[in-house]
């Protein structure tokens, strides 16, 4: 595998892929892997910087996997592994831990949000995780990678240890800047509860958000309890930003019809928003329960799901192995 155009991503292994994760990366994943070359990396270490039950966090790592393989990332097409199987992850976050700098870690706005209030109690690799995601991007020497607009800050960080790197060890080019790619047409999926508010799975109400899991009868359920308007729906988005939740319902219709915001809006302005939700449960249960089904068919087979790993564990580990070589030459290690 080269390094003229290689795309990195990781997504956490926490439990409950939802909507907001199909339409904001996995659905990208799958277009971006008929393009260029990619490596889909599910990053069990970033998930325990805060605590997980060990049997919770092997189910969620399979589930994840399986729902990669469900949304259509295609394993012989592209590289899918767990970080944790590939040590030179660990390794390389050490190196760049001494590389990068305290005051760019203390501008990193995540962090402050995630470790809440009492941040004295949260953990040091919650406070550091930035540079793990720097090595994870930097141990292939990936030059792009698709993160949301929440993201953009870490891989800045990513392009700043890469060039720092290059810079001490008068290497330059070594590391490519890797460059990010923020889909312009998708839009953040808010939560069906809080349209202020991004649809989480940590959320504890499962009305806040449509799981890649959940049934026709769930996923009709959850759309017909969401909040939205008393009013009929207006026929421009200026009114629509002063009522959030009617906004998201709207902006996921939109993206699932591929149809663009302000043609959907003006097909449905004066009706009720029953009329919408109708519409959105029809398209819903179409794109998702199939997805669903199929996760869970995969999840029956759990030696299958953990064969793709190692399958891709060792793929990746070829290419993490020759640049941790020539990383340690650089840098003056055996």
């Amino acid at each position: 595998m080269g390094n003229k155009k290689l795309v990195f991503s990781g997504v956490q292994p926490t439990g409950n892929l939802h909507l907001g994760n199909y339409l904001g990366a996995l659905k990208n994943f799958v277009s971006l892997q008929k393009e260029m070359e990619c490596i889909y990396c599910v990053v069990d270490l970033h998930a325990i910087t805060t605590f997980q039950k060990p049997s919770e966090l092997l189910e969620n790592v399979l589930e994840t996997t399986a729902s990669f393989l469900a949304t259509g990332i295609n394993p012989n097409k592209s590289i899918i592994f767990n970080q944790s199987s590939v040590s030179g992850h660990a390794e390389l976050a050490w190196i760049l831990n001494c590389v990068s700098r305290i005051g760019w870690l203390n501008r990193m706005t995540q962090f402050k949000d995630k470790a809440g209030s009492d941040k004295e109690k949260a953990s040091v690799g919650l406070y550091i995780y930035p540079n793990l995601m720097a090595a994870d991007i930097l141990l292939y020497k990936a030059t792009h990678v698709p993160v949301g607009a929440d993201q953009k800050q870490h891989l800045e960080l990513s392009r700043d240890i890469a060039q720092k790197f290059n810079n001490d060890f008068n290497c330059q080019d070594f590391f490519p800047l890797p460059e990010p790619m923020i889909p312009r047409k998708i839009s953040r999926i808010m939560s069906l509860r809080d349209g202020t508010k991004k649809m989480s799975k940590s959320e504890e109400s499962s009305y806040s958000r449509i799981n890649l899991k959940d049934t026709a009868d769930e996923i009709s359920k959850k759309i017909k309890k969401a909040k939205s308007d008393s009013d009929p729906i207006p026929d421009n988005i200026k009114s629509l930003e002063k009522k959030p939740e009617a906004l998201n319902l709207l902006t996921i219709y939109s993206e699932l019809t591929q149809n663009n915001l302000e043609k959907v809006i003006s097909e449905l302005s004066g009706k009720e928003y029953s009329v919408l939700k109708t519409k959105l449960s029809d398209v819903l249960i179409s794109e998702i329960t199939p997805i669903g089904k199929e996760i869970k068919k995969l999840l029956d087979n759990k030696s299958h799901l953990k064969n793709i790993l190692r399958k891709g564990s060792e793929k990746a580990n070829i290419i993490a192995e020759e640049n941790l070589k020539n990383i340690r030459e650089k840098v003056g290690l055996i």
